[in-house]
């Protein structure tokens, strides 16, 4: 990229990245577990890390590290929370670097929670009907999107598997129907909606010999015509159909290890790779939709532009910016085609290059790069002890 661009990258401060991530799953998956270890486990005991973990509401934050501290002191797991429709914000704030350089700029997670008796039984009335409703709105704009497959659900169906399997795709499929009419009341699809499901086996600690290949392959062996037909579902509501992926990425999580009377926090499974994989998968599916011209036009430009501060704020400071420029004083031709290029030289850092950009960023305390692309390093390292899948397209 030219010294122009790099110039032109450091005209704003004090921005804001954010990362959306909604999470599905039927009751008793697991979700208010997982949503507690996550940000537990990023209070306890990590001075090496580069950012630390604020929430936007304190109390929200206490209430899940009181979680936390009961599983890893007492054992005791948090409280069944039925029908609770929560939605948590996380900022991520950088290490102080030397000298001032480090850019004023937040990444933050924005984690929605979805009740999962919505999509298992019918609303009691039109106030929970209206709830409902205005939940799911609340997270049409996020681009990844975690659908819980339930360890202790799979064991209790052992050696019928797809019974569970089959069931749990449909219903969500048919709840999401049932909603098509309030959520698209003009008909027309919508342009912000989650285009990237990646399927979670929440619990994963339950299957110590299901590796993320395995999970893989027992989904699609089992239950892969119910996950095509949900796939289909969800195109009925998302503009550019062709840009989403379902079935394609897959993860294993555990929240700990569970044993009777004893509950170890620090053996996690894919709990750390949640926020990497909020931020560098649809930094590398847009981009390659984007080239494919799967996008429309406009929600490319929407979703690529470095201005707006998504996706394309990603790729900026992933490629050494150490300030993102803002949305006012450019000429949007210039913006666009600037846009391409930052997210493309984004996406074609891997392998040892990769490691390189860390090793710089990390010498010159540009934590923000160096956080960004440690991310990409943890999903790298993820795939090869087959923790993570990801899609090849």
């Amino acid at each position: 990229m030219s010294a122009h661009s790099r110039n032109v990258l450091g005209m704003a401060k004090n921005q804001k990245i954010d990362q959306h991530i909604a999470v599905f799953g039927e009751s008793g998956s697991g979700k208010t577990v997982l949503v507690s270890s996550f940000y537990g486990a990023a209070h306890d005991s990590r001075p090496e890390s580069l950012y630390r973990i604020i929430p936007g509401d304190m109390g929200e934050g206490v209430k899940l590290y009181q979680n936390y501290l009961g599983m890893r002191d007492s054992a005791r797991t948090p409280e069944f929370t039925k029908f609770n429709s929560d939605s948590y914000t996380f900022s991520v704030k950088m290490k102080e670097a030397s000298g001032g350089q480090e850019a004023k700029t937040d990444l933050r997670l924005i984690w929605h929670d979805y009740p999962g008796e919505w999509f298992e039984r019918e609303t009691t009335g039109p106030t929970e009907a209206k709830r409902r409703i205005d939940t799911f709105q609340s997270l049409l704009g996020s681009d990844i999107a975690l659908f819980l497959v339930d360890s202790q659900r799979l064991l209790d169906n052992s050696e019928e598997e797809e019974r569970y399997l089959k069931s749990v795709f449909i219903n969500f499929g048919n709840g999401l129907l049932s909603l098509k009419d309030d959520l698209l009341p003009e008909g027309e699809k919508l342009g912000r909606f989650p285009r990237i499901w990646v399927i979670a086996l929440s619990k994963a600690d339950l299957l110590p010999d299901m590796d993320v290949v395995k999970f893989r392959d027992l989904v699609i062996g089992k239950a892969g015509r119910e996950l095509a037909d949900l796939g289909n579902v969800l195109k009925e509501f998302v503009e550019g159909e062709e840009a989403l992926s379902l079935g394609e990425d897959f993860v294993l999580l555990s929240s700990a290890k569970f044993e009777t009377g004893k509950i170890e926090v620090e053996k996690r499974i894919g709990v750390d790779l949640i926020l990497p994989i909020a931020s560098m998968l649809p930094l590398e599916r847009y981009a390659k939709w984007s080239q494919a011209r799967l996008l429309p036009g406009k929600i490319a430009e929407k979703l690529l532009n470095v201005g707006n501060l998504g996706v394309g704020g990603l790729a900026a400071a992933m490629v050494g910016n150490q300030k993102l420029f803002g949305k006012v004083a450019l000429i949007q031709a210039i913006v666009s085609l600037m846009s391409k290029d930052v997210v493309n030289e984004a996406v074609k850092l891997v392998g040892e290059k990769l490691r390189e950009a860390n090793e710089e960023a990390l010498a010159k305390h540009n934590y923000l790069q160096a956080m960004l692309t440690g991310f990409k390093i943890d999903l790298e390292k993820a795939e090869a002890e087959k923790v993570f899948l990801r899609s090849p397209k």
